[in-house]
């Protein structure tokens, strides 16, 4: 069977033995139970599996892919033919997993969303996530505030993890090449973080402030708190301000006064 990448599926094949090598050697995997998101033609598999883990679930939405990865690895790993965005990741293990993952870079955003919104105040389903990401997209996630990649998404990420770059990649590591550079991001759980109640309060006032990023956040603010001085005198908000001059700590907490005003 000829494997063919497809391009509705987002997918680039890691064929780089150097990348592969450094990617496994980011965290221990000996007896830990592990999630590999996308594993494609299973390069990365291979290098996971040498590494002798406890479990190994791959999840792969491609039928063909799956049916290769069958024939090649059998009882090595746990295969699940199904779409990463159907699949609720706390039910697959009941021990903390680490997850690999070269996501799709049409759907990277909504996937790395989807655990941030489903993450409980208690506990993590995971000790860490490393992923790849398409260049730009990585560069938002860990951009810092009054800066233009600043947005959404570096908000909802930093609320509840630490993340560090570990390298930019090629696109001749890949296969087929893609048309821009990648990022390798390490994702680890915040221990402390600001406390919501539910999590798509935070979705929403981020998306309601950053929908004219370049105007001034008096207008999102009235529409979600009618104007309310005792919360601007309360944050020592600046109506004059972008939605990017305001750090990650303020979205927190105006989530916190937004979820206030509807007990």
């Amino acid at each position: 069977m000829k494997l063919i990448a497809k391009k509705s599926l987002g997918q680039n094949f890691l064929i780089d033995k150097n990348i592969l090598e450094k990617i496994v050697n980011l965290t221990s995997i000996k007896n830990q139970t592990i999630i590999e998101i996308g594993p494609g033609t299973g390069n990365l598999t291979n290098f996971i599996l040498k590494n002798k883990p406890k479990k190994f679930i791959a999840i792969e939405k491609d039928k063909n892919l799956a049916l290769n990865l069958k024939k090649n690895f059998k009882d090595k790993l746990e295969i699940i033919n199904e779409d990463i965005l159907k699949i609720d990741e706390k039910l697959l293990s009941k021990d903390k997993v680490i997850v690999f993952g070269n996501l799709p870079y049409n759907i990277s955003t909504e996937i790395l969303c989807k655990w941030i919104l489903n993450l409980d105040n208690k506990d993590f389903w995971f000790h860490s996530l490393i992923l790849m990401f398409q260049k730009e997209v990585a560069d938002r996630i860990i951009s810092k505030f009054n800066s233009s990649k600043y947005g959404r998404l570096t908000i909802l990420v930093n609320w509840k993890f630490n993340v560090k770059k570990v390298t930019d990649i090629k696109p001749n590591s890949f296969s087929p090449r893609p048309k821009i550079d990648s990022t390798l991001l390490f994702f680890s759980p915040k221990k402390d973080f600001f406390k919501i109640k539910n999590p798509s309060n935070l979705e929403k006032i981020t998306r309601i402030f950053f929908n004219h990023r370049r105007k001034m956040i008096k207008k999102p603010f009235n529409y979600l708190f009618n104007g309310n001085s005792k919360i601007i005198e309360k944050l020592n908000l600046d109506m004059n301000l972008r939605p990017q001059n305001l750090d990650f700590e303020t979205y927190y907490k105006l989530t916190h006064e937004f979820e206030n005003l509807r007990d």
